[in-house]
């Protein structure tokens, strides 16, 4: 039951945070292995970001990758938060004192969050490219022509084999467990701050967790978003071309986007990241901790 509560929490917040998960990938992609002055942008911010995939592509392209991003949701969330619940239950997150250990919190968080990772990666490579496809007057990176979920999983086993299906994992394991263990241990340790000075109590679930995801979301959104432009670039650069990857793993994307693009390209999107980040923090911890409180009780 676990998993079940951990996956609907992820996959209820995807539904309503696709839209800038969409705008945050084309955002990422945007200027790739150019230098910042040479770059036409075709999206200049997150609101015109929406406004033009609307504009183009039409109003339901901002729900591009949905099926994957809720398979995915589902998945890497129930595994994250179901095993960090685990931990948290058997008491392996917290001191002699029954305090939450910072350090023993981000830990497990950080286990958690690398094994959803490593489990969820062939939906995260699905989700990123078809996110990315969009009409020739606004593409940006390469793109990735697949009539849905199962015609993307055909193509990228027969184009790249296995191995296709694992382009980034590096890069998403250690992303997801930086930002788990910055996510989870600050929710857990803001809950107990909040209620040892009275702010909320154990018998008002909603407004405890509200309060301790917002402000999960900005550290997890300061924390990942490197690793997030450099994940979304390893996932969209599909097979070796006659030029050969542009990237060959997660240290070799980072060094070539700041030597490329800049510090800037680094920080490429962060505001939809934010935005995508906090809702989705927020949604997925409240949802998670409003169930488990219920159900427990």
């Amino acid at each position: 039951m676990d998993f079940v509560i951990g996956g609907l929490a992820g996959a209820g917040a995807t539904v309503i945070t696709n839209p800038m998960d969409v705008v945050k990938t084309r955002l990422q992609l945007q200027g790739e292995m150019r230098a910042r002055k040479d770059t036409s942008a075709q999206y200049r911010g997150t609101l015109h970001a929406l406004y033009v995939i609307a504009r183009t592509d039409g109003a339901f392209a901002l729900q591009r990758g949905l099926t994957p991003a809720v398979l995915l949701g589902f998945t890497m969330n129930g595994i994250r938060l179901g095993l960090y619940h685990m931990a948290d239950e058997r008491g392996w997150i917290r001191n002699r004192k029954g305090v939450i250990s910072v350090y023993k919190a981000a830990f497990w968080a950080g286990v958690s969050g690398y094994v959803g990772a490593m489990v969820s990666n062939p939906l995260c490579v699905i989700k990123t490219r078809i996110q990315a496809t969009s009409h020739p007057s606004i593409a940006v990176g390469r793109q990735h022509r697949y009539n849905g979920m199962m015609d993307a999983i055909s193509t990228i086993y027969k184009t790249e084999g296995v191995r296709g299906f694992f382009a980034g994992v590096n890069a998403i394991c250690i992303r997801l467990a930086i930002g788990s263990a910055a996510q989870l241990t600050t929710f857990s340790a803001t809950k107990e701050k909040l209620i040892n000075h009275n702010i909320c109590d154990k018998n008002s679930p909603f407004a405890l967790a509200f309060l301790a995801s917002c402000i999960s979301g900005i550290a997890v959104a300061l924390t990942v978003c490197p690793l997030d432009v450099a994940t979304v670039r390893l996932y969209n650069q599909g097979a070796a071309t006659s030029s050969g990857l542009l990237y060959n793993g997660l240290f070799d994307c980072l060094r070539k986007i700041y030597k490329t693009e800049g510090l800037h390209g680094l920080f490429k999107g962060i505001g939809p990241l934010y935005f995508r980040m906090a809702p989705h923090t927020t949604l997925s911890l409240v949802i998670w901790d409003v169930l488990n409180h219920y159900f427990v009780k």
